[in-house]
């Protein structure tokens, strides 16, 4: 059997009732839900289980939501005795994957993406900055388009590089729309404006950085048993004090999941499991290789086949 990577999904996959399911039917599971009120210090339970979904979806409630519920999604798999050989999480899902690796506790990593959520708000103010997802085009080519705008006095850059063919910018309002209207024309199939809070993956966020520092000083980070694919790089980083860098540099740099992800298939990883609500990690992953196993646990019927699945080609 080849090897298995965990990968975590980043904010944007959120959904009302994400990891109820497997609550009713796990006590694990419930812990890990109580653990995060606990930490928190109010019912976040409330709102990933019953919503509503715009107060879920505000950054600051999406981030630490979203962990908990691929956390709470991974203790089944630690009772399956089912462990990776890698693990990797787009954006957000990085400090999952941190938490899966035994980097960082999960109640230090709720309470430091609480903080992180604030102060991704804080960095630029509403309407300022924004995100669009761009199809069609090859990461040279939107650089170009991404500089020649920026060379005019509008910030803008490449923010996720996810797969061939798409890649999402990032950057101010005006620069984010002037960089769609020239990609559309220099050939790119579509511009697509994201419903975000802001700038994320930019130099936008970089105020935002030396408060990061802070908070994440303030927690311990360990050497990862797991390597973990940074998505600054897309290298295995281990050390802790790789892995806080890392971390702060992740908040004004792109996203490269397209290489972990080719990373990952060199080191010899041929399965890949999206641990978090939604399947949008084993669509990219499926364009970046079409042969590639994925499996995306949605609820308690999908988690039981793909444990299923593992243990026979085990």
């Amino acid at each position: 059997m080849g090897k298995i990577a965990f990968v975590f999904p980043g904010q944007g996959s959120q959904i009302v009732g994400m990891g109820k399911e497997l609550a009713d039917a796990n006590k694990r599971v419930q812990e890990i839900f109580a653990k995060a009120d606990e930490s928190l210090h109010e019912d976040l339970t409330e709102i990933i289980f019953n919503g509503p979904q715009e107060k879920l979806t505000l950054t600051v409630n999406a981030q630490p939501a979203l962990l908990t519920t691929s956390i709470a999604i991974l203790e089944i798999f630690k009772e399956a005795n089912i462990t990776p050989d890698f693990v990797a999480g787009h954006s957000l899902g990085e400090y999952t994957a941190l938490v899966a690796a035994g980097a960082i506790s999960f109640e230090d990593a709720v309470t430091t993406v609480r903080k992180r959520g604030e102060l991704m708000e804080e960095a630029v103010p509403a309407g300022l900055g924004t995100m669009a997802a761009i199809l069609g085009m090859e990461s040279d080519e939107l650089r170009l388009v991404t500089e020649q705008v920026s060379m005019n006095g509008e910030a803008v850059q490449l923010a996720n590089i996810n797969c061939p063919g798409q890649i999402v910018i990032s950057g101010t309002t005006g620069g984010v729309e002037a960089a769609c209207g020239l990609a559309k024309e220099k050939g790119a199939k579509r511009a697509i404006p994201l419903e975000v809070s802001g700038p994320f993956h930019s130099v936008l966020m970089e105020p935002a950085s030396g408060k990061l520092r802070d908070a994440l000083d303030s927690i311990e980070i360990k050497d990862a048993r797991i390597p973990v694919i940074a998505n600054v790089n897309a290298k295995e980083m281990i050390s802790s004090d790789i892995i806080k860098e890392n971390l702060i540099n992740q908040l004004f740099s792109p996203v490269l999941w397209q290489t972990s992800v080719e990373y990952m298939l060199d080191q010899g990883v041929d399965t890949f499991i999206e641990i978090g609500p939604g399947k949008v990690l084993s669509g990219l992953v499926k364009k970046v290789n079409r042969r590639v196993n994925t499996y995306a646990i949605s609820d308690l019927e999908t988690l039981q086949n793909t444990i299923n699945a593992l243990k026979e080609v085990d």
